[in-house]
């Protein structure tokens, strides 16, 4: 397990463009967010301690807004050959065990968290309506233990965007394993 912080977004960037499938086998791209005001782009996968302390933040996160509001997508671009937890079948059953009420996509050539530029899981990109970089940053003030939170970074962004407000809240590096790339 090697710990990785998240370099500092290029704020104001596009969103790159990917269509890549889902755990269930469908097809999800960055047209299908279109109506969402905004767009929440997390890497995360299976074997991550550091996914696993905040997995269940994290779908609650997603599933406390509508998708018009905020379209979340997860994305795990893992060399699933050596690292199996995040296999596509194991992604699916923890999709469906764990209640995710987002898409899970799977980037197996990892094309994708090189266009974004992903470095660690768990790493978040949080777009504008304009689909503009708006932030990227940690999740909250405690990776570990949900009931030390004293500051939900993300969740404040997400609703200053939603509320039209300008984003004033610093922007503290996410951390976690670094991306299985492939040999």
């Amino acid at each position: 397990m090697a710990l990785t912080y998240t370099p500092v977004g290029e704020l104001g960037s596009p969103c790159p463009p990917f269509r890549l499938p889902t755990v269930t086998g469908s097809q999800f791209g960055l047209e299908d967010c279109r109506q969402a005001k905004v767009l929440l782009v997390m890497f995360i996968c299976a074997h991550c301690p550091y996914v696993q302390a905040i997995e269940e933040r994290l779908i609650n996160l997603g599933n406390s807004y509508p998708p018009s509001q905020v379209q979340v997508v997860a994305i795990c671009s893992n060399d699933w050959s050596d690292h199996p937890e995040d296999s596509p079948a194991n992604l699916l059953r923890r999709w469906q065990e764990k209640n995710y009420g987002f898409p899970y996509l799977l980037d197996e050539d990892q094309s994708v968290a090189k266009k974004f530029g992903a470095v660690c899981t768990p790493d978040f990109f949080l777009f504008d309506q304009l689909r503009k970089l708006a932030y990227r940053g940690r999740l909250d003030d405690s990776w570990k233990n949900p009931a030390l939170v004293k500051q939900q970074d993300l969740r404040l962004t997400i609703d200053l965007l939603l509320q039209g407000k300008s984003l004033t809240n610093e922007q503290i590096p996410s951390m976690g394993c670094s991306i299985k790339w492939k040999k």
